[in-house]
């Protein structure tokens, strides 16, 4: 399996934050043909660094990166896909994630069950 991460679970299994991933997820992870982490993820979490939502060090993608995840960088083609979603959900980041995961065959790892309303593949946390 092929697996896109939510922040919240990327959070949570990275241990950046407390959360705990049931252990069949974390097995998933494990088990993962690959990990995928997109850079909309990225701003999304440095926003909420900002505000003072989360904290988290510098050198955490850094880190993030040595878990072994790739990095999704976001193509023309992901956000014509997340532009065109149905309205559904609300949320621009979700949304691109959604996009990504169906351009690419992904399963998006995630607690926020409303996703599958879009049919794409969800691994829920």
């Amino acid at each position: 399996m092929r697996l896109l991460l939510d922040s919240h679970v990327l959070l949570w299994w990275s241990g950046l934050q407390s959360g705990r991933l049931p252990p069949a997820i974390t097995r998933a992870i494990g088990e993962a043909e690959q990990l995928f982490v997109s850079v909309v993820t990225i701003w999304e979490l440095e926003i909420k660094r900002n505000t003072g939502k989360i904290s988290f060090s510098p050198d955490v993608w850094a880190r993030v990166e040595a878990l072994g995840v790739s990095w999704l960088p976001v193509g023309r083609d992901d956000a014509v896909a997340a532009g065109r979603l149905p309205l559904l959900h609300r949320d621009p980041f979700d949304r691109m994630l959604i996009a990504q995961a169906m351009q690419r065959g992904l399963t998006l790892a995630t607690a926020d069950r409303t996703l599958s309303d879009y049919g794409v593949a969800i691994l829920a946390v």
